[in-house]
């Protein structure tokens, strides 16, 4: 994403719609964005913005085969969200080959229902390790930077940006004007993630890297930056993988419990007004809520869009809200700010509600 031009007005979308396609070039002409903090810091210098459109429906999902059937866009885009966002696994690209997944990028970029949904609907996101380029992949890829190029590409992330010019993928983006501002930062859980350590037990792939990062320092340092003082309404911290729920035996934040503590320890120190977490990547759908010191942590998990478990299995999770979500499915946001509160829906893909709870406010 990076959109410097995002959001002008519904009008000036509706009179372009038929004949451009929503992208970075189009919207940085309408000039309605302007930086926010902490822009006086050169590394973090374009990466916050503030959009003057308030926002009512955020989508999101994660987990897309680009060659499986794409109906389930006709069923997001029918609640009209200002933004998606995608949480990795955008497609299945498990290649070393640049080509292989640059023309994965393509068939999904060029899907009819997902070219009808992002000609009306703006577009953000971050990877998982499918399109990231490895299955459970991190800093040892040597492909990384250049995966990174064709995911921001396909993004119509805008060659200036700063993200394109540091490691990692992670951005941060201010939406909304005063009193009604989220921001939303996008976390990059692979381009500096340390070794996952193998599992021999049974239904548990791997064991805690007692030691190991996700962030890397340069994410962290801008992570805090994001996080102190900050003037939002809300804020939205999305990533491809768990960070509450601990017991499953597959890719999670616990998994590396040095930097799942920094994390939640960080949330609890800087307290960011309504925090919501954001994940992806485990093929089925739940709500995880945390006490952490002073943090109330929120998590939405949203996997997939095009397939998830094949059956019903049990699953604990100590920290789980309800009922666990195996049919394909999409999530929303929804922020109705003259009430201050804020929900969200799992629907799956005839557009039934299969989860919902109000995160923040009565």
């Amino acid at each position: 994403m990076g959109y410097p031009g995002m959001f002008s007005t519904l009008a000036f979308m509706r009179r372009r719609i038929f004949c451009l396609p929503l992208t970075f070039a189009l919207l940085a002409s309408c000039q309605v964005a302007r930086r926010t903090e902490p822009a006086d810091k050169a590394l973090f210098e374009g990466q916050s913005w503030t959009l003057e459109r308030k926002i009512h429906t955020m989508a999101f999902g994660s987990c897309n085969r680009e060659d499986l059937p794409q109906d389930i866009w006709d069923q997001i885009g029918m609640h009209k969200p200002e933004i998606w966002v995608w949480l990795g696994d955008n497609i299945y690209g498990d290649s070393e080959d640049m080509d292989v997944l640059k023309a994965k990028y393509l068939r999904q970029k060029q899907s009819p229902a997902y070219t009808s949904f992002r000609r009306r609907t703006l577009i953000t996101g971050i990877w998982d390790d499918h399109d990231y380029g490895v299955n459970d992949g991190g800093k040892e890829y040597p492909y990384r930077e250049q995966s990174k190029e064709l995911m921001l590409d396909f993004l119509d992330v805008p060659q200036q940006e700063v993200v394109r010019r540091r490691e990692g993928a992670y951005q941060a983006y201010m939406l909304g004007p005063p009193g009604k501002r989220i921001k939303l930062l996008l976390l990059d859980s692979r381009y500096f993630r340390d070794t996952l350590e193998a599992s021999r037990i049974p239904g548990k792939r791997y064991e805690r890297n007692e030691t190991g990062d996700i962030l890397g320092e340069a994410q962290w340092t801008w992570l805090r930056a994001e996080l102190t003082d900050s003037p939002a309404d809300c804020h939205i911290i999305a990533n491809g993988i768990q960070v509450i729920p601990a017991e499953q035996g597959f890719e999670k934040w616990d998994n590396f419990p040095v930097a799942r503590r920094r994390l939640l320890d960080l949330l609890a120190e800087t307290r960011p007004n309504r925090p919501v977490l954001l994940s992806g990547d485990r093929h089925i759908a739940e709500y995880s809520r945390l006490r952490w010191g002073a943090a109330d942590l929120p998590e939405v998990t949203s996997s997939g869009l095009t397939h998830t478990w094949s059956r019903v299995q049990e699953e604990a999770n100590r920290h789980r809200v309800g009922r666990m979500v195996v049919s394909k499915n999409f999530g929303l946001l929804h922020f109705d700010w003259a009430k201050g509160r804020i929900w969200f829906e799992i629907r799956d893909e005839e557009n039934r509600v299969q989860l919902t709870e109000t995160l923040w406010g009565d």
